[in-house]
């Protein structure tokens, strides 16, 4: 039997964005479950709960769901019905094609107030006499009743006959339950067959096994849950046989190749890890820096240095990379950063150039320098600052080692005076 698992109910959430805590309607149909569980602790908030077609064998596990309004139970190994009277907002409840047989169990419905629809066809309490007068006497909530609307009159009169048709209701489910009894000891009596699981020897034939199966559908038996299950089982198992057959294919594991038919190393990276392979600025050492995880513990770490090749390994997963000169393994030296987490292994060469290898843009600075003589330096002067008051007497102020500019002034003769003027000093000047 399957489970209810959190992979299972967020795969069945995609209309709500794979949240599950939010969920008000939830569909775990033909899922082959066995059980009712977790949903009142990861869905509070569920209204609608389809549960249909599976092997259910009994409710329990919903009293946290408050706002469940519909709860579909119909083709499961229901025999009771029970713990529903914490889920206050139930209006509608499916158990059609169960095995319900204590209907006296119905009675824990009269605390849900605002149940109007139930359905029980198919259950082997609607072959009791008084059936439908017993639910409709029993739960004065109803409007509905296997689909069928429950008039005023036929609720007075079961009303008026509850007490002796709750008599002959309780008569016909001792009976019921003293068969069933016998049915449930039969089940454990029958001898096991193989599991699911168990594989069938390679002696038997095809026909053999189309032998048995024929037989296993020919064999007459009461339905009772035990078959149903049973009958559940064997369609599985076939289900998974054909599956297997067809589309399933061997899976054939790569093997890991670090070395080619020659012996020669190869580029790896199993990880799937960044990484960057430099060399310093003399051209002396190559430079490893791989992207390792942050939080990863150093000691699942491991460096390996050779002459032509470089392996890291973490957590079992190779990064190899190969070294296009020969390198010194006793030389290297491997750091972790505590701050990204990477880890930088520095590895000499074995014949480093001679002399440091200038780069062609600093070759190319060192000739220009050479052609070009040195220019004397310009240093620009810049005087004190001086006040807006001092600026303003000085406009007219010229400077000491300025020379006045000659300016041409034009001889103007002044007019001779008439021989009766008289130049007399008390009268005041004209300008």
């Amino acid at each position: 039997m399957v489970r209810i698992t959190e992979e299972l109910v967020r795969k069945r959430a995609e209309h709500n964005e794979c949240e599950i805590f939010s969920l008000e309607e939830l569909s775990l149909h033909q899922q082959d479950l066995g059980k009712i569980e977790h949903l009142d602790k990861w869905c509070r908030h569920l209204k609608i709960l389809y549960l249909q077609n599976n092997l259910i064998g009994k409710i329990e596990n919903v009293g946290r769901l408050k706002k469940l309004e519909y709860l579909n139970l119909a083709l499961n190994n229901v025999e009771r019905i029970e713990n529903l009277q914490a889920c206050e907002s139930l209006k509608k409840l499916d158990l059609t094609v169960n095995f319900i047989g204590e209907l006296t169990s119905i009675e824990n419905l009269k605390g849900n107030i605002f149940l109007e629809d139930l359905y029980l066809t198919g259950n082997p309490c609607t072959q009791f006499d008084g059936y439908k007068e017993y639910v409709v006497a029993t739960l004065p909530q109803l409007r509905w009743i296997d689909g069928h609307e429950i008039e005023k009159s036929e609720r007075i009169k079961a009303m008026q006959m509850l007490k002796s048709i709750r008599e002959k209701i309780v008569a016909q489910q001792n009976e019921y339950l003293e068969k069933r009894a016998l049915q449930k000891e039969e089940a454990k009596n029958k001898p096991i067959e193989l599991e699911d699981n168990d594989e069938p020897s390679e002696d038997e034939d095809e026909e053999t096994k189309q032998k048995k199966d024929q037989e296993f559908w020919n064999e007459k038996v009461d339905y009772t849950p035990e078959t149903r299950t049973s009958i559940q089982n064997k369609i599985q198992e076939n289900r998974d046989k054909t599956h297997d057959s067809k589309f399933k294919q061997p899976e054939i594991k790569r093997e890991r190749r670090y070395f080619n038919e020659e012996g020669q190393p190869l580029n790896v990276n199993e990880a799937k890890i960044d990484f960057k392979l430099t060399e310093t600025e003399d051209d002396s050492a190559f430079v490893l820096d791989v992207a390792c995880y942050k939080y990863m513990d150093t000691s699942l770490i491991d460096a390996d240095v050779q002459p032509w090749y470089v392996r890291v390994t973490m957590k079992g997963s190779v990064l190899q990379l190969v070294l296009f000169e020969e390198v010194k393994p006793d030389s290297c030296i491997a750091q972790r950063s505590q701050i990204t987490g990477h880890l930088i292994v520095t590895m000499p060469k074995l014949n480093p150039p001679p002399v440091p290898a200038l780069r062609p843009d600093v070759e190319r600075k060192t000739k220009v320098e050479t052609e070009t003589p040195e220019k004397p330096r310009e240093i620009l002067e810049v005087r004190e600052a001086r006040s807006f008051s001092d600026n303003l007497a000085n406009i007219a102020r010229e400077s000491p080692n300025r020379t006045p500019k000659s300016k041409a002034t034009p001889d103007i003769k002044e007019p001779e005076n008439s021989p009766d003027f008289v130049d007399d000093p008390d009268v005041p000047p004209l300008i």
